[in-house]
């Protein structure tokens, strides 16, 4: 039963900037948790690897080295919006970006260029944690050691968040209570979110492996509203929201 929402064990992921300390520190630790970590890429070092992972030169050469289907970028704000199109652009389907500071401009034509010319790319991000689905990946800068896998029988909980430090303790406060997660998404704040609320409560209604829901807030905006609305009409599993 490999279940879980966006990210699994099959998931087979890149790391955009996994020669930049930043990049190395936070993929190797993804890999060391068992996350399927298959490439680097870092313009201009390609052929190099970093213990043992290959890197390769652009996206669409790790991809057609890898079948990669996940991208982890960690890369300046500057370069972050070029980063996550040139991962759209090799067809990676899911794209989690941890950088903070991206200028809100950058962030929004980044978005709409990604919705405009590659619909079947999600990103998750920027400025977020990233995301886990425990026991199977984890794919970002949360500690792997705080999550707890679910179970066969559950219950097991569903997260999302756009607070970072708050996600990270709903999860240990759940693995000190010995209740599972089935996957933990950190939406991140910024004004411009890739994956939002109403994405992740979507994805947690259909999911038979999650059995509850926790919703994590932030001042400013009105993703929590929007999020009320539509729990309202389409959530028929229990939640809690903070």
């Amino acid at each position: 039963a490999n279940m879980s929402i966006f990210v699994n064990s099959d998931t087979k992921v890149i790391v955009q900037g996994l020669t930049g300390g930043q990049g190395k520190y936070h993929g190797l630790r993804n890999r060391d948790y068992g996350t399927n970590i298959v490439a680097g890429v870092t313009p201009g070092k390609g052929g190099q690897d970093v213990e043992g992972i290959p890197v390769f030169d652009s996206v669409a050469d790790a991809v057609a080295a890898t079948g990669a289907d996940a991208s982890f970028v960690a890369v300046p704000p500057k370069a972050a919006p070029a980063a996550i199109l040139e991962a759209a652009s090799a067809g990676v389907g899911f794209v989690v970006c941890i950088t903070e500071g991206i200028p809100a401009q950058d962030e929004a034509r980044g978005f709409n260029t990604l919705v405009r010319d590659h619909p079947g790319t999600r990103l998750l991000g920027p400025n977020c944690p990233g995301i886990i689905s425990p026991g199977k990946c984890n794919i970002g800068i949360t500690a792997g050691e705080i999550a707890l896998p679910p179970t066969a029988d559950g219950p097991n909980v569903g997260i999302v968040s756009r607070s970072g430090t708050l996600t990270y303790q709903a999860l240990h406060e759940l693995k000190e209570k010995g209740i599972g997660v089935s996957t933990c998404v950190g939406i991140g704040g910024d004004p411009v979110p890739g994956t939002n609320f109403i994405d992740c409560l979507r994805e947690f209604e259909a999911d038979p492996e999650t059995h509850a829901i926790i919703m994590i807030g932030e001042i400013g905006g009105s993703a929590e509203e929007e999020a009320a609305e539509f729990i309202a009409a389409s959530v028929s599993k229990p939640m809690s929201a903070y």
